[in-house]
């Protein structure tokens, strides 16, 4: 594993949630590294949505920069029908249990943006630069959120809420697997599992309270959550603090990157992720 006898500062900054072109952001891979060890980056982790295929490449491209890239995913899961997103930590990019259950929720979600795309078409939505919009996806319609790049592009809407009303309409349905045969397969993976944004309030997440957290970790081992989010309020953060610390939680800090002016990436002292990449081969000195 790149992490193993890599020694951290407690100061030294790290972000563990951002994404790239290969799922929802707006950088291309290169692109993020780049700007990520040009600003001095200590360890970083690439969360694409629900892709694993793509990991060795990114963490080849930190090792071209001298920037360690920890092997990580975000896969979108059901709990009880509840939206949650799960991070995991710390796989072996060519060789694990998730590539086969990101495989089929790839295949599925292409069908799917390809079906919308093909009724967009037949409501008379016009996208004649498609291939521009979509040149990292070799102008092809990969996943939901193309649609909705073409969409803003072509002047048809401002944002994704608008999109994404428009994308329903024409048949766009969320493919999620449940929660516990993903963190099945993370753990048989050697990964670690963890909460993403567990104090996210907006439509489409849970929110996480502190009852709602005993439920679930009283039906899934899951190995922590992730403190510090940019939509966590200082309330939140304290409450998921103490509440890691009573229940021997890891806790992770990450600033949801996409990589557009607000969601940019985030210096955190890697101190506060301690445990967790101490669970990881990351030794952080005194």
């Amino acid at each position: 594993m790149l992490t193993h006898y890599l020694t951290l500062h407690p100061d030294a900054p790290i972000d563990l949630h951002m994404h790239t072109t290969f799922s929802d952001g707006r950088w291309p891979a290169e692109q993020l590294i780049d700007f990520l060890a040009t600003e001095g980056f200590a360890l970083v982790a690439v969360t694409d949505h629900d892709r694993v295929d793509k990991v060795a490449e990114i963490q080849q491209l930190g090792a071209a920069r001298n920037l360690t890239v920890l092997s990580g995913v975000e896969i979108s899961t059901y709990w009880k029908g509840k939206p949650t997103d799960v991070l995991c930590y710390g796989f072996d990019p060519t060789q694990n249990e998730l590539a086969p259950l990101t495989e089929r929720l790839s295949r599925q979600k292409t069908e799917n943006a390809l079906e919308v795309y093909e009724e967009l078409l037949r409501q008379g939505y016009r996208f004649p630069r498609q291939e521009d919009v979509l040149a990292s996806k070799g102008g092809k319609v990969q996943r939901a959120f193309d649609n909705i790049d073409l969409l803003r592009e072509h002047g048809y809407i401002k944002g994704w809420s608008d999109g994404h009303i428009i994308l329903e309409k024409a048949g766009y349905r969320s493919i999620r697997p449940e929660m516990d045969e993903t963190v099945e397969a993370a753990h048989k993976s050697n990964a670690l599992c963890l909460i993403a944004h567990p104090g996210r309030r907006e439509n489409g997440f849970t929110y996480y309270t502190p009852a709602l957290l005993d439920e679930l970790l009283a039906e899934i081992p899951m190995d922590g959550i992730e403190l510090i989010h940019p939509y966590h309020s200082p309330e939140d953060i304290e409450m998921y603090r103490e509440y890691a610390a009573q229940h021997n939680l890891l806790v992770s800090t990450g600033s949801d990157s996409h990589s557009h002016p607000g969601r940019m990436p985030l210096k955190h002292r890697a101190e506060i992720s301690r445990r967790l990449l101490e669970r990881l081969g990351i030794a952080i000195s005194a």
